[in-house]
Parts: C-alpha cells; sequence; structure tokens
C-alpha cells in the first residue's frame, strides 16, 4: 500500500470515525484505492455505490478543504461512477 493511500485513510478516518452510511470508494490515480462504508474506512478495491476518481493533489485538496468537491467535479478534475447522490452524500460528510 502507498503512503498516500496509508495517509489518505487516517485522514477520512479521523473525519468519519463512525464510517459512512453507504458504500463509497475513492481513486487515487497512480496510487490506489480507499473503500469507505459502514465498517469504516480502508485501503481497498471492493464494488461500491459511488466510485471517485481524481489525480492526489486534487484528493489532498478535498482532504484538507482547499478543494471543493463539486467545484472539481464540475471543472472535471473529479469524476464520478455511480450514484450521484451518494457522492453528495459523501461530500457533505467530509465538509
Amino acid at each position: 500500500m502507498s503512503e498516500v493511500i496509508t495517509k489518505a485513510v487516517a485522514a477520512l478516518s479521523a473525519k468519519m470515525p463512525d464510517g459512512f452510511d453507504g458504500s463509497a470508494k475513492f481513486v487515487i490515480e497512480g496510487e490506489g484505492a480507499i473503500m469507505l462504508d459502514h465498517s469504516g474506512v480502508r485501503a481497498g478495491d471492493d464494488a461500491a455505490e459511488v466510485t471517485m476518481t481524481a489525480t492526489r493533489d486534487v484528493f489532498e485538496g478535498i482532504l484538507n478543504g482547499d478543494v471543493n468537491p463539486t467545484s472539481a467535479f464540475m471543472q472535471g478534475k473529479l469524476s464520478v461512477d455511480g450514484s450521484m447522490g451518494m457522492a453528495m452524500k459523501l461530500g457533505a460528510a467530509l465538509g
């Protein structure tokens, strides 16, 4: 597992200590994938209701609050595959 994924799992776990009511996957290009669900946050590439893909810089910006997920999506910097409602729910949880 890459250091980026390890740090991202820790950061997301801190933001979402009770897990996520649904299933989502973040794919960080060139690094790997992170799963979020009712069990918590972990490295993994399982099936999810929504998959969001971005570069490391965009993902880190979303995590630290410098990048708005909706703006990143509208600018083509964040791709969303699957449930848009679940993506919006996750965006609100990270906010």
